[in-house]
């Protein structure tokens, strides 16, 4: 019988991050015991200066619809965001804001790329770059980088990926799910090979930039090569620093043709952002910036404690990460002892046997891994560490065959 869906959505599929959360939630509702580390959003409430700006603009009727890349007065505020932290100039002509930085992803994917173009997503990934690039008839590129590289590709393997057809980069830094983060130095060198090759344009996900406790200063890609401005676009949002993931408030700055293209399928879409989300983040980036300070404090403990416990585990290793709030560990070992014919069997190994919901590395392109969110009290992460010492000793423990 014939489908009556697209061929380009059936090139793709759902995210794993939001199965494994759905997953978790229904187990929970059926009354199981279930520790669900799958979530990739902080478990702080939105600080109250930032809901109360919110509330404040629904009770003044500001609901309506605004310009289609956003307020001025929003515009404004991530204009001196990025000129302060990142020290990048832009011009309220090269601001889109988005309903998340997922939209702007994708609005990206959309206004670059042609059937054919090839897009870098270097490999651990965030599970949605290849997916937005395939449904934009883009064809995904992924270059490995293993642990022994500390998840990040080099110079070499850039320009080894790179052929007449690339057309964009995706760089994520600090990444998801790694908790990598490029130095300085380390994105010059990168820059040096994309500045030989003037077609590709690049996209910076500087998402969790303000989760970060990297030994030298955060760096996003033009702060370190401002050479490549005109065909950059660094894209950042409210969801994580300022634990809004529900106000769903993404922004970008970048070329003037680049943006408007984005603005103008965005047009075509979804329209604007929500009013009252756009004065919510005008209060998130223009107000005191303590509230994010004290977050990345509690997210900088448990990083510590999630990494450690997991490298007490019987087959198990994990690199520390310089930010985000996942925790990345090879378990390939772990998975041989238990027998488990690959990383998915390995999750529902720990969820079925130990009431733990984790997201299989494979999920974001590295098999025999796991992803594990520490956007939970440390509580929480103290049981699902001795859930999972449990289950990987039962096994230990079998008999061979």
């Amino acid at each position: 019988m014939n489908s009556f869906v697209s061929r380009r959505v059936q090139r793709v599929k759902p995210s794993p991050t939001l199965a494994v959360t759905a997953r978790a939630a229904k187990l929970k509702a059926e009354g199981k015991d279930i520790i669900g580390l799958g979530a990739g959003e902080p478990d702080f409430d939105t600080p109250v200066h930032i809901a109360d700006a919110g509330v404040e603009a629904i009770r003044k009727g500001f609901t309506r619809y605004t310009n289609v890349d956003g307020i001025n007065e929003l515009k404004d505020a991530i204009i001196a965001k990025f000129e302060r932290d990142n020290s990048i100039r832009y011009e309220r002509a090269q601001i889109l804001v988005s309903t998340g930085a997922k939209q702007t992803l994708f609005n990206l994917c959309m206004a670059v790329l042609d059937p054919g173009d090839e897009v870098i997503v270097p490999s651990p990934y965030w599970v949605s770059y290849p997916d937005m690039a395939m449904l934009a008839d883009g064809l995904p590129v992924t270059p490995q980088a293993g642990p022994e590289q500390g998840y990040k590709i080099t110079p070499r393997q850039l320009e080894a990926a790179i052929t007449p057809k690339t057309r964009l980069v995706l760089l994520n830094s600090p990444c998801n799910p790694t908790g990598a983060a490029y130095t300085r130095a380390e994105l010059r060198a990168l820059g040096e090979v994309l500045l030989k090759h003037p077609r590709i344009v690049i996209g910076t996900d500087d998402m969790y930039e303000k989760i970060y406790w990297g030994t030298e200063p955060f760096c996003s890609l033009l702060t370190a090569v401002p050479e490549l401005y005109e065909r950059t676009v660094t894209i950042n949002g409210c969801s994580k620093a300022y634990a809004m993931t529900g106000w769903r408030i993404g922004y970008c700055g970048g070329p003037r043709e680049i943006i408007t293209a984005m603005s103008t399928i965005q047009g075509q879409s979804t329209s604007n952002a929500a009013s009252m989300c756009q004065r919510a983040a005008v209060a998130a980036l223009t107000g005191d910036q303590d509230c994010v300070a004290r977050m990345n404090g509690q997210f900088r403990r448990r990083h510590d404690f999630i990494v450690a416990g997991l490298n007490a585990l019987p087959g198990v290793s994990c690199l520390p990460g310089a930010g985000t709030f996942y925790a990345f560990a090879d378990v390939s070992r772990a998975m041989a002892a238990l027998g488990c014919q690959d990383d998915n069997a390995f999750a529902e190994l720990l969820l079925n046997g130990g009431g733990v919901a984790v997201v299989p590395g494979s999920g974001f392109g590295a098999p025999g891994h796991m992803r594990l969110s520490f956007a939970c009290s440390m509580e929480t992460l103290e049981k699902a560490l001795v859930r999972i010492r449990k289950v990987l000793e039962r096994g230990a423990a079998r008999p061979s065959a």
